[in-house]
């Protein structure tokens, strides 16, 4: 191959690799465990958070999935409730986290953004933002904290 041709494709690479999209620097991408989640409507705010469930997050530098699952063990494991979504996200430099939800155990739910507002303090990521949805009368402020899953 000609110098000047190996010389173009080089540069043809870096332009490449230096076009994807970065990253911002909140540390988002992993595994992460729900260990609260509380929900404001109006004037109340109160826990939804449940023991008796395990859930996890996982984001990855495209996308995130949720799974949610009820802990004990059912002799009739068909009767376990068991919930799961996911989609693509983006994450802005200001830390607006913005979900596209396209695919959700409750149909309803299928096709639509929520935007939250993330931090990472430590090992913890905390999630705050409105999920609305006017045909299901959904209007309320949630905030949920994952811990990181270890590997």
């Amino acid at each position: 191959m000609k110098p000047h041709l190996v010389l173009t494709a080089i540069a043809a690479l870096f332009a490449l690799i230096g076009c994807r999209s970065k990253q911002p620097d909140v540390p988002i991408i992993g595994t992460w465990e729900l260990i609260s989640a509380t929900t404001t409507e109006k004037d109340s705010t109160f826990s939804t958070f449940d023991p008796t469930r395990k859930m996890i997050k996982i984001i990855n530098p495209t996308h995130f999935a949720f799974l949610n699952h009820a802990t004990n063990r059912e002799k009739d494991t068909s009767a376990t409730a068991f919930t799961a979504g996911g989609g693509t996200y983006t994450l802005a430099s200001d830390s607006v986290y913005t979900e596209n939800l396209e695919y959700f155990s409750d149909k309803n739910w299928e096709n639509h953004q929520f935007q939250f507002v993330v931090k990472i303090v430590q090992d913890t990521l905390i999630q705050k933002g409105v999920e609305k949805l006017e045909k299901l009368g959904i209007d309320h402020v949630i905030i949920e904290k994952y811990k990181r899953v270890k590997q």
